[in-house]
């Protein structure tokens, strides 16, 4: 989508600008918010998805019976969740705004030495988010997610 809305790095107008924009930050935030998915099998097996909130499970099937108090409570945010949502959104900044189309768009021609830089931030950005999620994995399972035996 970023080279249509962008016109391939060029944004003739303020238009393709705020398209381009409105593009990453619908992108950032769907990314959060998978972060905060969850799933579970009801009472017959059939797996179903929800977002976890403050207060539990919300699940995005409207007919299913809800999940019991004590059930739903376990699937609550925690600080772990909006870190792993953070640091995604993070590695998506990094993927999206060192693309050469989004950067032409946002930023004018940089110089050989910032073009090195971005590209070693990229890198760098990238290993470390990977090593944050390794030292601080996940229990949920997101949409697509293999659910444990549990």
């Amino acid at each position: 989508m970023s080279p249509i809305l962008t016109n391939q790095g060029k944004c003739q107008s303020a238009i393709s600008t705020y398209m381009a924009l409105f593009l990453l930050v619908l992108c950032g935030l769907s990314c959060f918010l998978q972060c905060l998915a969850d799933s579970f099998r009801d009472a017959k097996g059939k797996v179903r998805y929800g977002l976890a909130t403050f207060s539990g499970l919300w699940v995005m099937d409207g007919s299913v019976n809800k999940l019991s108090l004590a059930k739903s409570r376990q699937y609550r945010l925690r600080f772990l969740d909006f870190f792993h949502a953070t640091v995604s959104v993070v590695v998506f900044v990094a993927v999206a705004l060192f693309d050469k189309n989004v950067m032409s768009c946002f930023f004018r021609e940089p110089t050989e030495e910032v073009k090195e830089l971005l590209s070693t931030l990229r890198l760098g950005i990238g290993l470390v988010s990977s090593l944050l999620f390794l030292a601080f994995p996940t229990k949920r399972h997101g949409i697509g997610t293999p659910l444990s035996q549990e």
